[in-house]
């Protein structure tokens, strides 16, 4: 979805890629024919290319995306479940092997925008409530089938359904296990916006580009701070929120914003 001549590198064997272009990052699950299930190794994979993204200052927002036209990911890979999730202890090993690139994920200071389309579920919901904004199409499904694998949904991906549709909406999703469409996604809140297959990529870019245009400064302190807010009051940094309000307000992108400003054309950012 980016322009042809921006580079793409595989990791994970070529089932994660990694591309940038004009102050957006995309990075796509790549594994197709499987409907992009999440393997341990592409979380292992995905945690590298976010280390290289958040090192990039060409990079003020990333993509992410999944392979074809079939599903952002359709879930964790269950062909892994024999061998390294088919207990409580061999679920634990599981959770430690893929936690650095989850933990590499949920610390990710820059805006992630999730590009979805076809399936989107089970862990593969996980880590679209887990990005900052959800923009689907209108084939898109949504759903969460833990209740017929008799397993548990993770509480922290509990807590962001709620967060995102309120316990009601939840509970129906868990309890039923049933599919919902675009449609019914966004008029509950678990995406931000639903559009066409055919406009969704411009949609997409758009909102992105839109974003990496802005003070870079300015979104991260945005995001640490709904971030904060959205813990419970006892843990709450609100020192770090002081510490980037201050930064903001100190930085020479302030004086630049205020200057184009006054003299009538676009702010020139350069996140400092």
């Amino acid at each position: 979805m980016l322009p042809d001549h921006a580079e793409t590198r595989a990791f994970a064997g070529g089932k994660m890629l990694a591309a940038k272009d004009d102050g957006v990052g995309l990075i796509t699950f790549n594994q197709p024919e499987k409907r992009n299930a999440m393997s341990m190794e592409m979380w292992t994979g995905l945690g590298e290319i976010l280390d290289e993204f958040s090192e990039d200052s060409g990079v003020s927002v990333v993509i992410l995306t999944g392979a074809g036209n079939k599903a952002f990911v359709s879930g964790a890979d269950i062909s892994q479940f024999e061998k390294n999730r088919n207990s409580a202890d061999s679920q634990a090993e599981y959770d430690r092997a893929t936690g650095v690139g989850r933990d590499k994920f949920h610390a990710f200071k820059k805006p992630i925008i999730a590009r979805i389309r076809g399936f989107c579920m089970g862990g593969g919901l996980a880590i679209a409530m887990a990005t900052d904004l959800r923009i689907a199409s209108l084939d898109s499904q949504f759903g969460i089938p833990a209740a017929r694998l008799s397993i548990a949904y993770a509480p922290d991906s509990v807590r962001r359904l709620i967060d995102l549709v309120g316990p009601a909406h939840a509970r129906m999703i868990l309890y039923t296990a049933k599919r919902i469409d675009g449609t019914e996604a966004e008029r509950i809140g678990l995406i931000n916006k639903v559009t066409t297959e055919e406009a969704l990529n411009d949609v997409v870019l758009d909102v992105a580009r839109t974003i990496a245009d802005n003070a870079p400064l300015s979104v991260a302190a945005s995001k640490l701070t709904i971030d904060e807010m959205l813990k419970d009051e006892s843990q709450r940094d609100m020192q770090a929120i002081k510490k980037i309000s201050e930064t903001c307000f100190n930085s020479t992108d302030y004086k630049e914003g205020r200057t184009a400003f006054m003299e009538k054309r676009p702010p020139r950012f350069i996140g400092a």
